[in-house]
């Protein structure tokens, strides 16, 4: 599934080339996993203000209303001016006056939601829930830390679950704790102040390198050039069950939670 990462990646790739465009015309293939809730027509002569990103979710302003785009489990976005023949697998084309915006989805778990404004119902059913941004200037410290010490859940689960910090998903929560030596079975309720601190320096560290490599591309993840990401290739832990840690040479382990497979190194992350 395309995480953070990712999709930062993925808008980076197209917002400065699609800003201050028209739209021309909306093509819809098979149903996606929500409906666009607005006749495609009525988007036609919208014009593209910019592309935002809130979690996994891209934002993209029209001067009247907004699309919300979430790339679901296999998802991933193409923008060109010159984009081949719809295939069985591309679900919705945004033409532009700057190139057209495709969905490429095989399993149909992503969308395309039309929203008046972020102030609607719809809209705050699917945002309203979200924890703080971790590569912005607003992820606190101590609101990273009262998050954890409210939550009695394993913390590698409160890091997936997204309401307290956003966007860290199964790799990068393997990760992050390991870089913060933490055990990921660890409640999160019981961490430190100390070692929540190296946490939440751990998450932007992981999540900042991700992006600068094109994140990761395990399956079927490419950005909106095609290219896939390269951060796996450098992953301390993910991955690597039964491989020597990078630091300590104690072979890499994995568990299961959540039905999530998560991998750590026995002596460099602490209960």
């Amino acid at each position: 599934m395309p995480e953070l990462p990712e999709v930062e990646v993925t808008r980076r790739g197209f917002a400065d080339r699609i800003a201050g465009a028209q739209v021309l015309a909306v093509r819809l293939g098979k149903p996606l996993r929500w409906a666009l809730s607005v006749a495609p027509d009525e988007l036609v002569g919208r014009q593209v203000l910019g592309v935002r990103r809130r979690g996994k979710y891209l934002l993209i302003d029209l001067n009247e209303g907004l699309l919300l785009l979430h790339l679901g489990m296999s998802g991933s976005l193409r923008f060109d001016p010159e984009l081949p023949p719809a295939g069985a697998h591309d679900h919705f084309d945004l033409l532009t006056s700057a190139g057209t915006l495709r969905l490429h989805d095989p399993r149909r778990f992503g969308a395309v939601v039309y929203v008046p404004h972020e102030d609607c119902a719809l809209a705050r059913k699917l945002l309203g829930h979200l924890g703080m941004e971790p590569l912005g200037a607003h992820f606190d410290l101590d609101a990273f830390h009262a998050g954890l010490r409210r939550r009695r859940a394993p913390v590698k689960q409160v890091l997936l679950a997204g309401d307290v910090v956003v966007g860290v998903g199964n790799i990068y929560a393997s990760e992050a704790l390991f870089l913060a030596g933490i055990r990921p079975t660890t409640v999160a309720s019981r961490i430190s102040r100390p070692r929540a601190a190296r946490l939440h320096a751990a998450v932007r560290d992981v999540l900042g390198r991700a992006v600068a490599r094109g994140g990761s591309t395990l399956r079927d993840f490419s950005g909106v050039d095609g290219q896939g990401g390269y951060f796996q290739l450098e992953a301390m832990v993910y991955g690597r069950a039964g491989q020597p840690c990078r630091i300590c040479s104690t072979s890499v382990r994995i568990l299961r939670q959540g039905q999530r497979s998560t991998f750590f190194c026995p002596v460099c992350q602490k209960p």
